[in-house]
């Protein structure tokens, strides 16, 4: 029973909740004080709209719409493949614990942490996927504003029309990136996840790890000074 896990194995696993949701709460707070990739790229995409407007010929658009669109798909397709994979290790959970225990780094693995690391790792793959094809279904949506989009200075390109069909599109763009980065970001703490079959420490150590990674990029790459640089 799950209820058997000690206290160290809890510990562990509310710390690992504790950082993920609270690190998303961060990230939207901190925004508030300085910019994230997001947010520099948000006023690219805003750049992007404005001179999508001008061009007759949107190729260009949408190819940019269609690459985006399947790295989405990538990653939607590797997540269920990894499900299956899972779903698979339910099956073998005594020849996987047999192997494991025997490695030299793995401490403790019983029957109850391997199955609430795969029940976990199972949930947090399927959060990815629901979130990857949200973000392809938006990328969708996006490829047919584009196509609505009417040239500035054509009979249909009124300006007050075209005000607010660019906030909608800009719209849409920002908030596909923005599931991207979610799916993204369960991906990275999926491999945190892969420490619990390790040792408790060792899983509080890893999702740290993940957190600060994922900050530095968000908060202090210097992609994200590059992308500065192009807008101010």
């Amino acid at each position: 029973m799950w209820t058997d896990l000690g206290f160290l194995e809890l510990a562990s696993a509310a710390w690992f909740v504790g950082c993920w949701v609270g690190y998303s709460y961060f990230s939207r707070y901190r925004s508030k004080h300085r910019r994230r990739l997001q947010d520099a790229l948000h006023l690219h995409i805003q750049q992007w709209i404005e001179v999508l407007y001008v061009r007759e010929l949107r190729i260009v658009d949408t190819s940019v719409i269609g690459n985006l669109e399947r790295n989405a798909t990538f990653f939607a397709s590797s997540s269920l493949l990894i499900i299956a994979g899972l779903m698979t290790a339910i099956g073998s959970t005594d020849q996987a614990i047999t192997f494991l225990s025997e490695l030299p780094f793995v401490q403790n693995l019983t029957r109850e942490t391997w199955e609430l690391g795969i029940f976990a790792l199972i949930l947090v793959y399927a959060y990815a996927f629901f979130t990857f094809t949200w973000c392809m279904r938006q990328w969708g949506f996006a490829s047919i504003m584009v196509g609505s989009a009417a040239p500035i200075g054509s009979e249909t390109g009124l300006k007050r029309d075209q005000a607010r069909h660019s906030r909608a599109l800009a719209r849409i763009v920002w908030l596909a990136v923005y599931h991207f980065n979610l799916g993204l970001r369960a991906f990275y703490f999926s491999l945190a996840l892969l420490a619990w079959f390790v040792h408790p420490l060792a899983f509080i150590v890893a999702t740290f790890w993940v957190v600060a990674v994922l900050y530095r990029r968000e908060f202090h790459s210097r992609t994200l000074v590059a992308l500065m640089m192009g807008i101010e």
